[in-house]
């Protein structure tokens, strides 16, 4: 069998970490070609000798030279790029097969188009690829032939589930809805009142999951699950009232599919991200992920229930910028992103991460959105008004 290439953009975070673990397992399938990085340089170099990739790239230009010689200290022979156009280089080499875009938000936009534009298989772990830039994103793919394949856990559990040709539209394919379950996050039965007194600490505390600290707290206010909603719009070619979210606290159902002649598909699984990303990387085939095995004659409490969108208005906010369209689902990411790391530098309470939200909605005109450019002109406006709500509540 023949090695696919692999290239791994945000290779130092939890998705990263998790695909390099998969690809070890499988090292006779997949040969790491680049990784990179923002800030990590110690990890990277360490990465880069692990797996002997020729490109190792840290977004952070300021640290070319660290890594330069972390990768000495290290033994490893990459070559070092940084800033943007290292990123972009790492996701359209020419013998990159497959891109793992795992860079965490509206950063890690460019690279993931340019690995749409080179026609790469691209796991899309960067949601906000979807979010923000849906539209134009799968244009683009579909135009140079690229394949995207989700490795959000729920996205991907739907895929399995759906049939072939479901992308020229549900209806015919006779799929009445697609249902993303959310765990509820670390709040899910905290009361209201309390949520003025949330920490950052308590907020990235997830039951069920292992990730990063900006995942965790859109998790813990459901804006993750919005962004979702958002997300899935793209992928599948569905409509608004096609998208539904059920609360499952469990994390064993991963998503389901609900078609018309009553049938409902669901996968499940332990809650580990390796099971998405080991389906994307050999799909259409299955490989080892080095995951627990789901003992199905303990799973005597699976439930599910509505979402409470008084208590998390971010989900509430999302579907909005969904029915909207155009512009606003970019003001919905831009204007969180501010607010959680806001949130997370104790600028702003977990209650004000929804208030600066839906502030920033109601200012920012909602546009058309046709090129990246666009994108990235309402990206700067909406990230404006919102570091100046931050500035005005400190003030």
């Amino acid at each position: 069998m023949t090695r696919e290439n692999v290239s791994v953009l945000g290779s130092t975070g939890s998705i990263g970490v998790n695909t390099l673990d998969v690809i070890d397992r499988n090292r006779d399938q997949f040969r790491i070609v680049a990784l990179t990085a923002n800030r990590n340089v110690e990890k990277l170099a360490e990465q880069c000798a692990r797996f002997d990739a020729r490109v190792a790239v840290i977004a952070n230009s300021a640290l070319e030279q660290d890594l330069a010689v972390a990768l000495g200290r290290h033994g490893a022979r990459a070559e070092v790029m940084s800033g943007e156009a290292g990123l972009k280089e790492a996701a359209g080499m020419a013998d990159t097969d497959i891109v793992m875009a795992a860079i965490v938000g509206a950063a890690g936009l460019n690279s993931a188009f340019e690995a749409a534009r080179r026609g790469k298989k691209i796991l899309l772990a960067n949601k906000e690829s979807l979010v923000i830039a849906g539209e134009v994103f799968i244009a683009e793919a579909r135009k140079n032939r690229a394949r995207i394949l989700p490795v959000d856990s729920e996205h991907n559990a739907i895929f399995q589930a759906l049939p072939q040709g479901f992308e020229n539209g549900l209806e015919d394919a006779g799929v009445e809805k697609i249902i993303l379950t959310a765990s509820g996050g670390p709040f899910r039965e905290l009361p209201a009142d309390q949520f003025a007194s949330v920490t950052p600490e308590q907020a990235c505390n997830h039951p069920n999951w292992s990730m990063g600290r900006k995942i965790s707290v859109d998790s813990a206010t459901l804006m993750n699950k919005g962004l979702e909603v958002i997300e899935a719009r793209w992928l599948f070619n569905a409509h608004p009232e096609q998208i539904e979210v059920l609360v499952h606290p469990q994390s064993i159902v991963h998503s389901m599919v609900s078609y018309r002649d009553g049938s409902v598909l669901a996968q499940m699984g332990t809650p580990d991200m390796r099971t998405p990303i080991a389906y994307s990387l050999a799909w259409p085939r299955r490989i080892e992920a080095g995951v627990d095995r789901l003992n199905l004659a303990q799973m005597n409490d699976l439930s599910f229930e509505k979402p409470d969108l008084d208590r998390f208005p971010c989900l509430a906010i999302a579907f909005e910028a969904m029915r909207a369209g155009g512009s606003a689902p970019v003001t919905l990411n831009a204007s969180n992103e501010v607010a959680v790391d806001a949130f997370l530098s104790g600028k702003i309470g977990f209650n004000q991460i929804s208030a600066l939200v839906r502030d920033v909605m109601e200012r920012v005109s909602v546009t058309a959105v046709k090129s990246l450019d666009d994108v990235l002109a309402q990206d700067g406006q909406a990230r404006s008004e919102a570091q100046q709500w931050v500035e005005k509540f400190n003030g």
